[in-house]
């Protein structure tokens, strides 16, 4: 069943109607809910309410526009396909990084595995014009972060961003792709394959926009903050000093995210964003172990699980995580709560968990193996 399963169904599309109003971004989305208690309250709420929020005529009167109607309506028979998905804001399952931004997104369409939102990821950027060498990096970065238990996050653009999603598949790892465009318009056209791909190996394509949000200039900057604000850190690996990546790595740092750079030659233009990041307090990185060194709380960890102990036998061991969640599934944020734990060192702890057979995440929430 896809998410979010809690919301009755009349909620549900009254916030996708809510969501594709013009002028209703993330902030104004919160203040409608939180003020009428409900989508279904905000819609059918008298236009003077809307014009007391200090929110646009155009907003209010587009309520009742058929073409908004058709729209949820579209996005509701979407979400009977298998492997999509829609999770709110308030949705116990939306992914805790995110949610700590100020404006995250209050939907995200999800194709494919959306309790990948919730594992630890490393977002790689770069260059849309890459040259071999940049593309040769981020695919090898991509798979030893992929086989090191890390979800592999990019944008799915031309350049650093496909090689990174492409690396962290050749590890048979996870990756994510975060969409400047709604999940039935892919851009580039050329990565359709590759977004096929992606979900077909157990990835997730990921959107806040409306599913047939064709590309426009405006919605990628938003999308970056998405790419970073569901990672630990993001790499750039190669970049020029108007790259888009350099904004990521900004709002990266502006978000509290760890942000790395790799440096190359001073007579290649694509290495110049990077040198600037790493001159404004980006981490220079030269191997792996140089990110994983810098996320406290990470020990590297072998891509392949280790065998799991017969249930008989005595685990002198135990781990206190593993009584919690013998108790109850849990979602890494009430996982958070219940534990005590910062939620990257709970990460940390949750996928060395995993990658031991001893856990598993089912519908975004954390069920031990036995």
């Amino acid at each position: 069943m896809p998410y979010p399963a809690a919301l009755p169904p009349a909620e549900l599309e009254a916030r996708l109607r809510l969501h594709g109003l013009p002028a209703i971004g993330p902030r104004r989305f919160r203040l409608l809910i939180s003020t009428f208690g409900s989508a279904s309250a905000a819609l059918s709420a008298p236009a003077a309410a809307w014009r007391a929020l200090g929110l646009p005529a155009e907003a209010a009167e587009a309520r009742r526009s058929p073409l908004v109607r058709e729209q949820a309506a579209a996005a509701l028979a979407w979400l009977e396909q298998p492997a999509r998905h829609l999770l709110g804001f308030d949705d116990p399952v939306y992914p805790a990084l995110l949610a700590e931004l100020h404006d995250a997104p209050p939907l995200l369409f999800v194709a494919g595995d959306p309790g990948l939102l919730e594992r630890p990821q490393l977002a790689l950027v770069g260059s849309r014009r890459a040259s071999r060498p940049g593309l040769d990096n981020a695919a090898c970065f991509a798979r030893s972060l992929a086989g090191g238990g890390f979800v592999v996050t990019s944008g799915l653009a031309l350049g650093i961003d496909g090689a990174a999603h492409e690396g962290a598949l050749a590890a048979g790892g996870a990756t994510v792709a975060v969409l400047g465009t709604g999940l039935q318009c892919l851009y580039p056209r050329r990565h359709a394959g590759l977004a096929a791909r992606i979900v077909a190996e157990g990835g997730a394509l990921v959107s806040e926009l409306p599913l047939a949000t064709p590309p426009q200039a405006g919605n990628f900057p938003r999308r970056n903050r998405i790419i970073s604000g569901l990672a630990l850190g993001v790499l750039v690996v190669e970049a020029s000093p108007s790259s888009g990546s350099l904004i990521t790595a900004r709002l990266a740092a502006e978000q509290g995210r760890e942000v790395f750079a790799i440096p190359g030659s001073i007579h290649h233009p694509g290495a110049r964003g990077c040198h600037q990041l790493i001159r404004e307090g980006a981490l220079l990185v030269e191997t792996v172990e140089d990110i994983l060194e810098a996320l406290r709380g990470w020990q590297r960890v072998a891509a392949r699980p280790a065998p799991r102990r017969p249930v008989s036998e005595p685990d002198e061991s135990a781990h206190p995580l593993l009584a919690l969640l013998r108790a109850e599934p849990q979602s890494s944020e009430a996982l958070a709560i219940s534990s005590g734990l910062a939620l990257p060192e709970l990460l940390a702890q949750l996928t060395e968990l995993e990658l031991d057979g001893r856990i598993v995440c089912e519908g975004g929430c954390w069920v031990c193996c036995g």
